[in-house]
């Protein structure tokens, strides 16, 4: 069967809706991938999608501004988006805006995607491995809440309050929200005006050096993540451009999630472990991080992750050689039980557009190879770390007092036998999944036995003993 020409594969993403244009947006940065033709087909669902109707449009006008607050609107817009479009605007002082507007009717149409695919997980769960059910699970889970919050303006202007607030030093441009004239409907900014990040002639004919600014965004990226835990999960090509004196600014925050400590705690000792090439502590990282299930063979998952690391890492080797070896050793691996935890999704989606970006100027650009050592530099601070020695030596000594503290009560509870054993999700869920395995057969047999005494009363004498025999062969063969 022949794939689907470009234009043909976008429209009917496009014809599935705002859920399945989400999960697509990730394909259109991975230059390594697809083909320029698909690229360029796939780039239109950053921006580019069919805008609302007139009738659709001026229902959400009247809604959002039954009062027009402005000197001059657009109706055209000048971006649209599977969401929400955005409008340019005047006030009446003469300050150009930017306004989005929010779909009509897109968070009914959300909901009913994530219904229908709820309904299909449902029917297929029970064909799907432990592991394999838990991942397709929290992607669902964490998609629904996401793409829910993402259809509200009010969420989105927060969002965008919180994060000016947190990277106001970060060097990036983020737009200036005008509260008093948004609504759930809406969203009125400031207008920030660029060349979108994978504009590559654009940019490179302005003499911009775009080698330090992709530099800049893995290490914005590395702060956000794992420094201050906060981070913008949605940085495709038309939520990132450049202006023409090489700032970056940084659109859309209707995507914001919040990493947890012991998230990012495990994210920092597998960026170390990879960086340092210790593959079994990378293994044990990625149990933490969930990822990796908890019982997993260590030494499997080392002599995998090994190869891989050398795959990625061999400057020999194109783009498409590099794919092919990959999918080679993952399809020798494919019983390994690989998982995908809800708080590692848009970690992950990040990563894949971010790596997706640098492909697009950086022949083979890949994450280990390249952006490793941008994250290794910055671990120290992602630990706590202060910038020089005497500021840590200094930092560490006002712990002091609460350590000798935590230090004296832990032996306190040690002598009067109080001290508690806390296991983690992971663990907990690892000793339910063996507890399920191990009774599964004893149920079953019991069942059996159970079946065999109903039908020995009631006289079918051989059915009985063929059950008892099967119950008894249940329990031995378990």
């Amino acid at each position: 069967m022949a794939p689907l020409p470009p234009q043909a594969l976008a429209h009917t993403i496009t014809q599935l809706g705002a859920s399945f244009i989400k999960l697509a947006q990730v394909l259109a940065t991975r230059n390594d991938f697809f083909e320029s033709q698909y690229l360029n087909a796939l780039k239109t669902l950053h921006d580019d999608l069919p805008p609302m109707s007139a009738q659709e449009y001026r229902r959400v006008m009247s809604r959002a501004f039954p009062i027009l607050p402005f000197e001059r609107f657009e109706p055209t817009p000048i971006a649209s988006a599977s969401i929400g479009q955005v409008h340019e605007a005047w006030l009446e002082d003469g300050t150009k805006v930017a306004v989005k507007l929010r779909r009509e009717g897109i968070e009914k149409r959300v909901r009913a995607d994530i219904r229908i695919v709820s309904f299909f997980n449902r029917i297929f769960r029970p064909l799907f491995s432990h592991t394999t059910r838990h991942s397709v699970e929290s992607v669902i889970s964490e998609f629904a809440v996401m793409i829910v919050q993402e259809c509200s303006m009010h969420q989105e202007r927060a969002n965008l309050e919180k994060f000016s607030r947190l990277y106001a030093n970060a060097g990036v441009i983020f737009p200036i929200p005008y509260g008093q004239l948004s609504c759930d409907d809406a969203l009125v900014m400031s207008f920030e005006s660029g060349w979108r990040f994978d504009d590559r002639e654009s940019i490179v004919n302005s003499g911009i050096d775009i080698i330090p600014l992709i530099d800049k965004l893995v290490r914005f990226y590395t702060d956000q993540m794992l420094v201050q835990g906060y981070f913008h999960a949605d940085p495709h090509p038309g939520n990132l451009l450049v202006t023409p004196d090489g700032q970056l600014v940084l659109l859309d925050f209707g995507m914001v999630k919040r990493v947890s400590n012991p998230t990012r705690i495990a994210i920092i000792e597998l960026l170390r472990a990879a960086n340092e090439q210790d593959y079994e502590a990378y293994v044990s990282a990625s149990k933490r991080l969930g990822t990796v299930a908890y019982d997993a063979p260590v030494a499997e998952l080392a002599e995998f992750t090994q190869r891989m690391f050398e795959i990625f890492a061999n400057d020999a080797l194109d783009s498409s050689s590099m794919q092919e070896l990959a999918f080679a050793v993952l399809e020798q691996t494919r019983n390994l039980p690989f998982k995908l935890p809800q708080e590692a999704i848009y970690i992950l989606r990040v990563s894949a557009i971010i790596e997706g970006l640098g492909t697009t100027y950086i022949e083979n650009f890949n994450g280990i190879k390249d952006i490793l050592p941008i994250l290794q530099r910055n671990i120290p601070k992602a630990l706590g770390m202060k910038d020089s020695i005497i500021e840590s030596i200094i930092d560490e000594i006002k712990h002091i007092p609460q350590d000798v503290q935590a230090l004296r009560e832990t032996l306190r509870r040690a002598s009067r036998g109080e001290l508690m054993v806390e296991l983690s999700p992971l663990q907990l869920e690892s000793i339910s999944q063996n507890l399920q395995n191990a009774l599964r057969p004893i149920v079953l047999a019991l069942m059996l036995a159970l079946g065999a005494m109903g039908a020995w009363m009631g006289g079918v004498h051989e059915l009985a003993y063929g059950l008892l025999g099967a119950a008894m062969m249940r329990l031995w063969y378990r």
